[in-house]
Formats: C-alpha cells, sequence, structure tokens
C-alpha cells in the first residue's frame, strides 16, 4: 500500500477514500446499523405481540436489553453531540498510590522474539486483574469501559512488525472489550498511518466484520489546538470517534526523548510531532497529553514489553533489543513510563551503556507529566507489583 497522499488529500488502500473517509466510513456504518435495528422494531410492532409481552422485537430478546442496545447504536452515531464531549479531566496526582504491575514470563516469547499467544494470555489478565482489583478481565473491563463507550486502542507501530504492539496482544483487548459487552463497531485501532499499521501487521478494516483498523492518515482537524508548548492539528479519530483510550505503547529507547512509551505514543495523534523534539522533548510530551481528548479519555495503559530496546531507538535496532517477555499495566500513564524508564536503564547498564542522564537524554519530561497533573512519576510513590 502506497503511503498517504497529503497533498492530494487522498489515501488508497484498495480504493481511494477522501481526506476524511475513515471517521466519516464508520459514522455511515453505524447509522446503517441504526436504521436495521429501527427497521427490525417496526416489522417486530406488526407482528401482533400480547399485550404486556415484555420481550423483545429480536430473537426473544428482553425489552429492556433490546431498548439499552439501541441506544448504545444512536450514541454511538451522535458524532459531534455531548456523547462525544470528554469526560471531565482526570488529576490522577491526588489519587491514591498508583499501581503498576509488571507481569513477566520467560517464555512469553519464542526465539524469534515473537509472541507465545498463551503466556501472553496469562500475562495480560494477572495484569489487568492485579491492576483493577476486579476477579477477572470481564468483570475489569466493566469497571474501566461504559457500555456505550467508542474505544479506541492507539498501538505503536512506527518500528515495524519486530518492534511495535503486537497484533496479538490487541486482539485479547478487543476480545475482553467485546466479553465486557462493547460491540465490534464501537473498537477502533488506530495508529498515525495506515502503511504502519500495516508494517507492524495489522490487517486494516473500515466497513467489513470486526472491530475498525485504520489510520489517521491526513484525516486532521482543520484547525491546530494549542495545549501549552504544542500547537498542532489533532486526529478526529481521537477527538471525534473515540470517548475512551487504551494506549498500548512499545518499551523502548528513544534518541532523543530517552523513552518512548505511554505519554510519547500520542505524539501518533498529531499532524507535526517533528517539531516538538528539542530540549529531549521536554515540556512538549507532557503538555500534549493535557488535551482533554488524551488525558479526559485515557482508561488503561497496556505496555508491550514483550520485546523491549534498550539503546537506538525508536527504529528496530537487534543488537540492543531483548525478550523482556513481559507487560507493563496501569491505570497511571506516568507511572508506567517511570517504571519503563528505570527497566530501560538497568537494561543499559547490563549492556555496560551510560545512564541516559549521561546520554544527555534524560526523560525529565515524565517528571513535567506529574507537575501537570498528569499521573505520578516518583518511584518511592509507586507501587510496583511483580507477577
Amino acid at each position: 500500500m502506497g503511503s498517504p497522499n497529503r497533498e492530494s488529500g487522498v489515501v488508497r488502500a484498495g480504493g481511494a477514500f477522501s481526506v476524511h473517509a475513515s471517521v466519516e466510513e464508520v459514522k455511515h456504518t453505524l447509522h446503517r446499523e441504526q436504521e436495521t435495528l429501527h427497521a427490525q422494531t417496526t416489522a417486530a410492532g406488526r407482528s401482533g405481540r400480547r399485550a404486556g409481552d415484555d420481550r423483545g422485537p429480536a430473537h426473544g430478546v428482553p425489552r429492556r436489553a433490546f431498548f439499552q442496545a439501541c441506544g448504545a447504536v444512536l450514541a454511538s452515531v451522535a458524532c459531534g453531540s455531548g456523547s462525544d464531549q470528554p469526560r471531565p479531566v482526570i488529576d490522577r496526582s491526588t489519587k491514591p498510590t498508583p499501581r503498576v504491575v509488571v507481569a513477566r514470563d520467560p517464555n512469553a516469547v519464542d526465539t524469534d522474539l515473537m509472541p507465545r499467544p498463551a503466556a501472553l494470555k496469562a500475562l495480560l489478565e494477572s495484569g489487568v486483574r492485579k491492576v483493577t482489583g476486579a476477579p477477572d478481565m470481564v468483570s475489569a473491563f466493566r469497571e474501566l469501559f461504559k457500555s456505550d463507550d467508542r474505544v479506541g486502542i492507539k498501538v505503536n507501530c512506527l518500528a515495524g512488525r519486530r518492534l511495535s504492539s503486537h497484533t496479538g496482544l490487541v486482539v485479547l483487548l478487543t476480545d475482553a472489550l467485546r466479553a465486557a459487552g462493547i460491540r465490534d463497531r464501537q473498537i477502533l485501532i488506530w495508529d498515525r498511518s495506515d502503511s504502519d499499521l500495516q508494517r507492524a501487521g495489522f490487517d486494516l478494516n473500515r466497513s467489513g466484520d470486526g472491530p475498525f483498523c485504520f489510520g489517521t492518515n491526513a484525516d486532521y482537524e482543520a484547525e491546530p489546538t494549542t495545549v501549552g508548548s504544542v500547537a498542532g492539528c489533532f486526529s478526529r479519530i481521537l477527538t471525534e470517534y473515540c470517548t475512551a483510550l487504551i494506549s498500548v505503547p512499545v518499551l523502548k529507547d528513544h534518541d532523543l526523548a530517552g523513552v518512548s512509551g505511554t505519554l510519547k505514543n500520542f505524539y501518533g495523534a498529531i499532524h507535526n510531532p517533528n517539531k516538538y523534539h528539542d530540549s529531549n522533548c521536554d515540556p512538549y510530551i507532557a503538555d500534549l497529553n493535557t488535551h482533554p481528548a488524551i488525558q479526559g479519555k485515557l482508561r488503561l495503559v497496556v505496555c508491550d514489553a514483550l520485546v523491549g530496546q534498550c539503546h537506538g531507538g525508536p527504529a528496530f535496532n537487534a543488537p540492543y533489543a531483548w525478550p523482556f517477555g513481559g507487560l507493563l499495566v496501569s491505570t497511571d500513564p506516568v507511572a508506567v513510563d517511570r517504571i519503563a524508564w528505570k527497566t530501560i536503564e538497568e537494561r543499559r547498564r547490563e549492556k555496560g551503556l551510560p545512564s541516559l542522564a549521561d546520554a544527555k537524554r534524560a526523560p525529565t519530561w515524565i517528571a513535567s507529566a506529574e507537575r501537570l497533573g498528569l499521573g505520578t512519576s516518583e518511584m518511592s510513590r509507586i507501587e510496583e507489583v511483580l507477577v
């Protein structure tokens, strides 16, 4: 697939799409589903059910459940309505001690650094349960997400298949969302571009069965938004489609920011991230994440640490990649990034590399993020749970 043609405003992937095609197609698909439900309701109303029958019009579904489903569809097509407005900004700095679960299994990846499905599933389940205190994944996801949420899973696919969010991990997350009552048409796997997603092994999906999967490409808001030191046009996926977010970054070094983690993952949501790499990306990464469409919607972080990289990032650099065999799971994005920094420093020492501070690229933006109320950066105030 060719890369987005920004001059012509056309993205081609098995056909031509306008700049706004992806989000607009999602809206149209959901609208068609709404019309189908309406037609089923009308037809059932003519079928002569007995007075007082509390069964719904489709397959004997209880009436209350049926109309709750209808309400979910109506909410999902109401782009631009109150349902699209971000929830109140979460000031995580005032929350109880944040918990970061480091779930590891030495057998989670094979000799080719690819994940083993059974081990990966166990890691995710244990991580999510430990973070939320829920008895199982379904209960945990029902605590984190509402049934009418439109959940965006923000992956990181810049480095290609060897050092990106693994497709198997994302499949497990979509399975958990489904089990918690969130429909496929309320789930969108996304990143900066279609081409990045495809290089990482994801199959694009704008209108077929299953969760949506596509990149922003050139589909940014028409006018820039300023948040602190950052002024950029934000992805319409983020601002118009998603009501809730799961961030799936990768445990890796960054040649300018020091660490590429949860907060930097959202550089993939603005049209001009190249402008914000001076001073080790401080305070730019922190400022970016104060945008209400990020700070007010982020519910869960699952950092893909199956394969880590301690130097030479953000691209894949084989000599410095290693099978960490784990996931970093939390609801606090700053705390996750602080644990990621600690983990990368430990590996750098093992490899005889200087500290990130000595290399003049300490991720000072992590402390800046705490000052802005995005989470906790002090190790003494983070509960690190090893499982």
